[in-house]
């Protein structure tokens, strides 16, 4: 199953090979805060812009391990590239997840959806 979005102008375009989590994410830190998203996660290979502005805007912040991707056009946050860190914080040095911000996801009401709360206001 794949599952489409897009940022609110459309410039930035996804599909994700796979099927919607059973739980989205969000996060406490202090940048996630702010932001809003709820994130589905999924690995590299499932993740697919299917179309993307000229410019790709990307925030990093402290350590720099995180891309954070928005529109430069409407300032959506579509995306993020990390680590794929376990819930204590750890990370095996390698593997990479894509966090897919969920309110952009065609026909799909993430205010309905089961959340799951991550302390990154403590962990990162």
């Amino acid at each position: 199953m794949s599952v489409t979005g897009s940022c609110h102008c459309g410039k930035t375009a996804f599909r994700m090979d796979a099927e919607i989590p059973a739980q989205l994410t969000r996060c406490t830190c202090s940048f996630c805060a702010k932001r809003g998203a709820l994130l589905a996660y999924c690995t590299p290979d499932q993740f697919h812009l299917t179309a993307l502005p000229a410019e790709d805007a990307v925030y990093r912040w402290q350590t720099r391990q995180v891309a954070h991707h928005f529109c430069v056009e409407c300032g959506c946050a579509t995306f993020s590239d990390s680590p794929a860190f376990e819930p204590d914080g750890t990370w095996d040095g390698s593997t990479r997840r894509i966090g897919v911000n969920a309110r952009l996801f065609d026909d799909f009401d993430a205010a309905l959806a089961s959340i799951v709360v991550i302390d990154g206001k403590h962990l990162w």
